[in-house]
This record gives C-alpha cells, structure tokens and sequence, in this order.
C-alpha cells in the first residue's frame, strides 16, 4: 500500500514547497487537473525534476487521443498517467499501448462510472495498471465516499492494482486501510493540515502497519 499526495489548488512554486514538506512520508505526487489546467504539463517536468526520486502521477484525466496524451505527459516526466474509465475502449487500448511502449503507467479513474463493477472488469482486461474508485468533490461536497466502491472494484480485478480516492482524513484512513487497496489518494487530508509533515507522517505510519 502506497500514499499518493494529491495536489490541486497550488501552482507550480507552491506544489514544489508543499512537497519538501512532505517528500519522505509520500510514494507519490499526484499534478491534480486544475494544476495541469493552470500551469501545463510544464507542472509534471518541473516536479519531477525537483523531485526525481518520487513517482509522479499526471492527473490528465484523458478523454481521446489517448495514445498522443500518453506520449506528451511521459516526455515531461510523468510515470502514472490516468485516462477516464468511461472513456472509449479504443482510448483505454491505446493508451495503455503507449504507455506499455514507454514504460510508464496507467491509472483509470472510475469518476462518474455507473456500472463500477462491468467496467471494472472490463478495463482489467483491457491492461490499465491501475483502477482508481473516485468520489469528486462535487459528490463529497452531498456526503459521498468510494470505500464501498472499492470493495466492489476488489471482486472483480484479477490484475490491475486498485487505488481510491476522495475525501480521505486521517478519521477516515483505517477504514481504507481494511480494504487493503494499492494506493491511498489524499488531498484535503494533507494539504489543508496546519501541519501537513505530520499529517502525511501519521497517514503513512498507519498505512504502514496495514
């Protein structure tokens, strides 16, 4: 079980400050959309750079073109990138393709999936590495959670790792944990903590323990 660290509303200087904060309690730094919606996939080049041994992960949530997108976040550093799981399956093929080219990785966000279950299944046998249950902010923002979700997700996948995402707190984190998922996607969690080491120090402990 790894912890990812989701940025989002930051720019480039701010994710880079945010991340030395944290940097040895993380596996994982997430470029959030509205970070690559404000500042490019130069987010991704400049992170990585600073931080060269950390994974990072490019929240593009593709679409189409996928093979193309794939290839452009790989040259600026990325080593996850994520499609939408309700995208075509041609997309999923070819980005998956690529990525298998390049050696990088897919994650397929299951936002706004209605059969998590189907297309679960589905995009295991498609060969993404990773499928990522995700409340957004908007379902957070009614009371929504992905943990039963994930359980679902668990029943079907015989290959691909599972991750989740969404509204998880340090409160909310052992129930995650029980589930025993890949990868833990905190945002709010961390970023909004007066003090964000210590935060992302008790989450890791915790996932450590497993």
């Amino acid at each position: 079980m790894k912890l990812q660290l989701a940025l989002d509303l930051v720019d480039i200087q701010g994710a880079i400050e945010l991340v030395k904060e944290v940097e040895e309690h993380v596996d994982v730094v997430e470029i959030g959309t509205p970070v690559v919606i404000n500042e490019g996939l130069r987010a991704v080049k400049e992170l990585k750079a600073a931080f060269p041994n950390l994974t990072v992960l490019a929240d593009l949530k593709i679409m189409d073109a996928a093979g193309y997108e794939v290839g452009q976040a790989s040259a600026a550093g990325a080593d996850i990138i994520t499609i939408l799981g309700a995208a075509e399956d041609e997309s999923i093929k070819g980005a998956v393709a690529e990525a298998k080219k390049l050696g990088k990785q897919i994650l397929a966000d299951m936002i706004a999936v209605k059969d998590i279950a189907a297309r679960a299944q589905q995009l295991d046998e498609l060969g993404v590495d990773y499928i990522c249950v995700h409340t957004g902010y908007d379902l957070q923002a009614v009371g929504k959670n992905s943990f039963e979700d994930l359980s679902t997700i668990k029943s079907v996948v015989k290959h691909a790792k599972t991750a989740v995402a969404g509204g998880i707190k340090l409160e909310t984190l052992p129930e995650v944990i029980k589930q025993q998922p890949d990868l833990v996607i905190v945002g709010g969690g961390i970023t909004g903590k007066e003090d964000k080491k210590a935060a992302a120090r008790e989450m890791q402990a915790l996932i450590k323990q497993g």
